[in-house]
C-alpha cells in the first residue's frame, strides 16, 4: 500500500506501524506531513485487514489440519469482504487537480462513476466536492447503499435539482408481502451520514428520494438549498436523525404529495427555511413522529404564510394523519405573515358527507387527525397552534407564550382535547414588541371538544378565551389571571363549565354570554354577573 500523496510504499512494514502517529513524514520534502488515508487510524485498520487474508492463507497452507484453520478461513473471508465493500473517492482538492481554492473542479462525472461502480459504501474525504447536476443513486442498478463523509466534507451543488437523487423500486406499503427480494438484498436502507451539502443555485436541493425503503439520513448538514430533504412519490420507513438543516429558500423537510407511512424526525435542528421547517402537503402520509428537535424561524417576511411545522391535507384524498409532535422547541418569527409554529389543515378531499360513505353525523366531513402535540415549547409567532378542520387532536402539557395574535386558534374541529397547557407571559420577556402580543385562545365552530386545566395570564386585549358557535363542550379548571375579560361565550350550546378561577385586571364582568342554550355554566354564572 502506498501514500496517496507521495506514493511511498509501505507494503513491507511490520504491524507495529499501526501504533505510529496519525501523520508522518514520508515525502522527499521532510518538512511535509500528509494526513493521508494510510496514516489515519481508519487507514491503519484497513491496512491490517489487507494483511489478514495473506497471513490466514499462509497458516492454512502450512497447517491445514490445525484446530485454528477454520478460524483463519473465517478471518480471511471477513477481511476480504471488508476490503472490497469500501469504495473511496479522493477529495477534489487543489493538490490533486491544480485548481484554485475559489474555483474547484467539477467532480460530477468522477463521483457519479464512483457511485455506479461502488460495491457498497462511497466515502467522501474532507474537502469540497463540486457537482453541477444530480448524483443519481439508482438502487435498482448500483450496489452503492451508503454515502458517508466527515465534518470537513462538503458536496456543493452549483446546478438545479437535488445533489443526491435516490431511486428505488418499492412503490407499495411496508407490509412484508409486498416486497421483492431485490429490495431486501440490494435496495434497503440507503444511507447518508456525516457530511455537508450546500447549494449554490436557487433550485438546488439536498437529498431527494422516491421508491425507497428505510431511507436514513444521519448527522448531515444541509444549508443554502431550496429544499433540504425532498420526499416524493412513494417511500416507506424514513429516519432523519441528528441533522442540521439551515437557511433554505424552500422547505427543510418536505413531504411533497408523497405516499409515505412511518417516518421519524429525531434530534434535528431545522432553522431559517423560508417556506417551512417540516411541511407535509397532499399525498397519503401516516405515522410521522417528530421528537426532541428544534424548529426555529422557518418562515420569511417575504414568503406566503407558512409554519415551522405545517400539515396541509386540503389537496389530497388521503391527507396526513397519525402524527406525534413531542418534546420539541418550536419558535419564531412573528414578522412572517400569518406565521404559526404548528399549523394543521385537516380537511381532505374525500367528497361530500353522506350516509353512503359511513361518515358519522357528528363529523364535519372527511377531517384527518389522530394527532398528538405534547410537551413542546412554543413562542414568538402570530399563532402558536392553529388547527383547522381537524378531528381527534390531543394538545397536552405544552408551554406557549408570545402568540402575537393567538396562542391557540381552533376552527371547524371536533374531538380536540387540550389539557395541562401553560400560557403564562413571563415578565422576563417584556422587551421589544413582545408586550404587544395578545396570546388569545379561540375555539370557533367546533364540536365535542374537551378543555381542562388551562392556565392563562397577562392578557392585554380581548377575552382571554373565546368560544364561538360551539356545541357539546366540556370545559373545566380554567385559570385566567390579569385579563380585561376572561371568557366570552357566543352561541355556545349543550356545554358544561365547572371549577374555573377567573381574575380580571379592570373590574369588568369576567364572563360575557350571548346566545346559545342548554348550558351548565357552574361558577361561570356568578362571574357573569356585574357585581
Amino acid at each position: 500500500m502506498a501514500c496517496s500523496t507521495c506514493q511511498t510504499n509501505y507494503s513491507g512494514e511490520p504491524l507495529g506501524w499501526l501504533a505510529r502517529p496519525r501523520t508522518r513524514t514520508c515525502c522527499d520534502d521532510d518538512s511535509t506531513q500528509h494526513p493521508t488515508s494510510l496514516h489515519t487510524p481508519y487507514g491503519r485498520i484497513s491496512r491490517l485487514l489487507t494483511l489478514i487474508p495473506t497471513a490466514a492463507d499462509r497458516a492454512m497452507t502450512k497447517f491445514p489440519k490445525h484446530p485454528i484453520a477454520p478460524l483463519c478461513l473465517t478471518l480471511a473471508l471477513v477481511a476480504g469482504a471488508g476490503e472490497t465493500a469500501l469504495c473511496q473517492v479522493d477529495a477534489i482538492t487543489v493538490s490533486s487537480i491544480g485548481t484554485t481554492a475559489a474555483s474547484p473542479a467539477d467532480a460530477t462525472e468522477r463521483l457519479q462513476a464512483a457511485i455506479d461502480d461502488s460495491t457498497g459504501i462511497l466515502e467522501l474525504p474532507a474537502g469540497i466536492h463540486v457537482i453541477s447536476r444530480p448524483l443519481v443513486i439508482d438502487l435498482r442498478k448500483t450496489k452503492c447503499r451508503e454515502v458517508r463523509g466527515n465534518a470537513a466534507t462538503e458536496v456543493r451543488m452549483v446546478g438545479p435539482g437535488p445533489a443526491f437523487r435516490v431511486l428505488g423500486s418499492h412503490y407499495k406499503s411496508a407490509a412484508p408481502a409486498g416486497f421483492t427480494e431485490q429490495v431486501w438484498t440490494d435496495e434497503r436502507m440507503p444511507t447518508f451520514v456525516g457530511f455537508g451539502i450546500r447549494g449554490d443555485h436557487k433550485e438546488a436541493d439536498g437529498i431527494q428520494a422516491t421508491g425507497t425503503m428505510q431511507l436514513t439520513a444521519s448527522r448531515m448538514h444541509l444549508r443554502k438549498l431550496q429544499h433540504g430533504v425532498h420526499l416524493v412519490e412513494n417511500n416507506r420507513n424514513v429516519i432523519i436523525e441528528n441533522c442540521h438543516i439551515y437557511e433554505c429558500s424552500g422547505v427543510g423537510i418536505y413531504y411533497d404529495d408523497v405516499n409515505l407511512h412511518q417516518s421519524n424526525i429525531v434530534g434535528c435542528h431545522v432553522s431559517y427555511c423560508d417556506a417551512g421547517g417540516l411541511v407535509s402537503r397532499g399525498g397519503n402520509v401516516r405515522n410521522i413522529h417528530i421528537s426532541g428537535s428544534d424548529f426555529e424561524g422557518n418562515m420569511s417576511a417575504k414568503s406566503p404564510a407558512t409554519a415551522n411545522i405545517l400539515i396541509d391535507c386540503r389537496t389530497s384524498e388521503y391527507g396526513t394523519a397519525e402524527v406525534a409532535i413531542t418534546g420539541c422547541t418550536i419558535q419564531h418569527t412573528d414578522d412572517g405573515p400569518d406565521s404559526a409554529n404548528i399549523r394543521i389543515f385537516g380537511t381532505s378531499k374525500r367528497g361530500a358527507v353522506s350516509p353512503s360513505n359511513n361518515e358519522r353525523s357528528d363529523s364535519f366531513g372527511p377531517n384527518e387527525g389522530n394527532i398528538t402535540i405534547t410537551g413542546n415549547v412554543l413562542s414568538d409567532v402570530q399563532h402558536n397552534i392553529h388547527l383547522n378542520g381537524c378531528r381527534g387532536v390531543t394538545v397536552v402539557a405544552n408551554t406557549l407564550w408570545m402568540g402575537f395574535t393567538h396562542n391557540m386558534l381552533v376552527e371547524n374541529c371536533s374531538y380536540v382535547v387540550a389539557t395541562g397547557n401553560n400560557m403564562d407571559r413571563n415578565p422576563r420577556y417584556d422587551y421589544g414588541n413582545s408586550t404587544t402580543s395578545k396570546n388569545l385562545v379561540v375555539f370557533e365552530n367546533c364540536r365535542r371538544c374537551t378543555i381542562d386545566a388551562l392556565s392563562i395570564s397577562n392578557i392585554t386585549a380581548g377575552p382571554a378565551i373565546e368560544f364561538r358557535d360551539y356545541e357539546d363542550m366540556l370545559c373545566s379548571k380554567l385559570a385566567v389571571f390579569d385579563a380585561p375579560l376572561a371568557i366570552r361565550l357566543s352561541n355556545v350550546s349543550n356545554s358544561i363549565f365547572s371549577s374555573c378561577m377567573l381574575r380580571t385586571s379592570n373590574g369588568r364582568p369576567r364572563v360575557e354570554v350571548s346566545g346559545g342554550h342548554h348550558n351548565e355554566l357552574g361558577n361561570l354564572e356568578a362571574y357573569a354577573r356585574d357585581d
